[in-house]
């Protein structure tokens, strides 16, 4: 993931504005900055396993089946993390709300039935006699949207829109704290603490 790449560097030391710079959401929520850290973490796992399970002439199963089951968790965060900073919008400047919206749109597709096993918009169920994901041994990925939809949502889209979204965000995308989604005078963003 693209986002993690921010974090090669040790800061010793850092200023408030060296620790916004490098890791803008932080400025946001500290403890969603530390869930959007772990979330690229899953993702690089579940594409490493992809390429180790999918290699060569033969599919190894285990290393597929580990990436389903960290999606399957990666899926659930991400959409809690989308969802809180959407529902937080006057906190984020208009081209990230834009861009939280789509993603947290495509997210709600995948989620609904690997959360609930429900069908998106619908209170109807999707089949218990599936797969929890497709594989695509062709694309080294895994199809994660119910099954009898069209068209099939991949793994590898899914995680590479998060991280593109996360890692477009930049200090004048974070203009207040989480709290102030709930308080009436927001406070600053970039002000220390």
């Amino acid at each position: 993931m693209k986002y993690l790449d921010r974090f090669h560097q040790t800061l010793v030391n850092p200023t408030w504005a060296q620790t916004v710079e490098r890791e803008p959401l932080v400025a946001f929520s500290h403890y969603l900055s530390g869930r959007v850290n772990v979330l690229c973490s899953f993702a690089n796992e579940i594409i490493e396993n992809l390429d180790k399970g999918f290699s060569g002439d033969r599919v190894d199963g285990v290393p597929v089946m580990r990436a389903e089951s960290l999606m399957w968790f990666w899926l659930l965060g991400a959409y809690e993390v989308v969802r809180t900073m959407h529902q937080a919008k006057g906190c984020f400047s208009e081209r990230l709300v834009q861009d939280l919206s789509g993603l947290k749109k495509t997210l709600a597709t995948v989620r609904m039935p690997a959360a609930k096993m429900e069908k998106p918009g619908k209170r109807a169920a999707v089949t218990s006699n599936r797969s929890p994901a497709g594989w695509d041994a062709e694309n080294r990925d895994l199809f994660i949207n119910d099954p009898e939809e069209h068209p099939d949502v991949s793994a590898r889209r899914i995680l590479s829109e998060f991280d593109r979204v996360f890692s477009s965000i930049t200090n004048s995308d974070v203009l207040a704290h989480h709290e102030a989604a709930y308080a009436g005078e927001p406070k600053k963003a970039h002000s220390e603490g």
